[in-house]
């Protein structure tokens, strides 16, 4: 992870911010092209949508396969907020999104949501290590970790 990957983490936890400002949950993506080109940033829209599917990274994909071919997005990062659900996973897997970077890792949402019977607890490694295509992920990003969990604080409770 190098500083141009800090900087545009850093964009998408402040995206994760505007989220939870608008009414929705605190998750904010960034798609970028393998020249550094920002292509995309989207932020979650749960609550106001009333779709649970609209989670930051699917919505970002939902966008992104319109406009980017397979090819260019096999080359393209995509940068969360947190780590990808499994959902998100697949979502990316599908898109063929080549690498994911991300700020909190899932465990560490987990500590600061507390456990429930609605978690899917399950790292998108873990999802990504069942795909044909690779993808690359970094993170959880240690650097950030402050900055990651203060979107969450109080938001979940």
């Amino acid at each position: 992870m190098d500083n141009r990957d800090i900087s545009f983490l850093r964009t998408a936890i402040d995206i994760a911010r505007l989220a939870r400002e608008h009414g929705n949950h605190p998750f904010g993506a960034i798609l970028v092209d393998g020249t550094g080109l920002e292509l995309f940033r989207v932020e979650n829209t749960v609550t106001t949508s009333r779709d649970v599917t609209c989670h930051a990274e699917t919505n970002l994909v939902r966008l992104a396969v319109r406009d980017v071919t397979p090819d260019q997005l096999s080359t393209c990062t995509l940068y969360c907020s947190t780590e990808p659900c499994a959902m998100c996973a697949g979502a990316i897997h599908w898109s063929r999104i080549g690498r994911v970077v991300f700020a909190l890792g899932v465990n560490d949402l987990i500590d600061i949501v507390g456990p429930s019977p609605e978690h899917l607890l399950l790292p998108c490694r873990e999802v990504f290590s069942h795909s044909a295509q690779p993808v690359q992920v970094e993170g959880p990003c240690l650097e950030l970790d402050r900055e990651a969990r203060a979107v969450h604080t109080g938001f979940w409770r």
